[in-house]
């Protein structure tokens, strides 16, 4: 039996215990288990949420493509919820897989049973499972929502990394929140873009002046025009 495993992590799920490399040894061991071949090439939807369907995936699109082209028998995940946590994704992948012939394994090794008219019991409770895996989902989203309003209306920085010239202070007496707070060298760098947009340079040659006089980027590498460009004009809106 030939399978192709199939790995999907969104960004809030990185470091609950979903993260792709975790996957990926359940999918082997469960491959090992059921003495399947695995294909080596993997099919994989990195940072994607999972109540996407197969046209916005193209992970899960590849490894419907190779149950279809009879390259694999069928798909192996570490969970359903992988697959999807919307429920009418889920049993619509389920069916497209199914009508092709191919089937499904869990990383525990049991196959998604398909389902059977004589066994409604059977859909019900697989349904039933993908609907508070959606209901875990929509929870998560909204804690991480509520953490960010409450920081937020404190006084914190809660939206994503600091611009240039800005960055999140260690909490302190005088800043319990991590409010953010200049970045001296950086707010230099910003005056010195725009000292040399004053004396009429481009933004390539600002970019260029830069990276000569050795200012350092927010993650380090050569400036680029574009970077220039945002940088002033998040200056200039600030400043209006």
């Amino acid at each position: 039996m030939r399978l192709t495993g199939y790995v999907r992590v969104s960004t809030i799920e990185q470091t609950n215990g979903y993260g792709p490399d975790a996957q990926r040894a359940a999918i082997r061991k469960a491959s090992k288990k059921l003495g399947a071949v695995l294909d080596r090439e993997w099919c994989e939807d990195l940072g994607l949420s999972g109540t996407l369907d197969e046209t916005e995936r193209p992970g899960l699109a590849c490894a419907l493509a190779k149950v279809k082209a009879g390259e694999a028998d069928g798909i192996v995940v570490k969970d359903l919820d992988r697959i999807a946590r919307a429920v009418t994704v889920q049993e619509a992948f389920l069916a497209a897989v199914w009508a092709h012939g191919g089937r499904v394994f869990l990383a525990s090794g049991e196959e998604v049973p398909r389902d059977d008219p004589d066994d409604p019991m059977r859909t019900a409770m697989r349904q039933m499972m993908a609907v508070f895996s959606e209901l875990e989902r929509r929870t998560i989203v909204k804690r991480l929502r509520d953490g960010k309003r409450a920081k937020r209306n404190a006084g914190g920085h809660a939206d994503g990394p600091p611009a240039y010239g800005w960055s999140t202070a260690e909490r302190t007496p005088d800043n319990p929140h991590g409010a953010l707070v200049a970045e001296p060298s950086e707010r230099a760098a910003v005056e010195r873009m725009r000292q040399l947009a004053a004396e009429g340079r481009s933004l390539r040659e600002i970019a260029a002046a830069l990276t000569a006089e050795g200012v350092p980027t927010k993650r380090g590498g050569r400036w680029q025009a574009n970077t220039v460009r945002r940088i002033l004009d998040r200056a200039d809106a600030q400043t209006a």
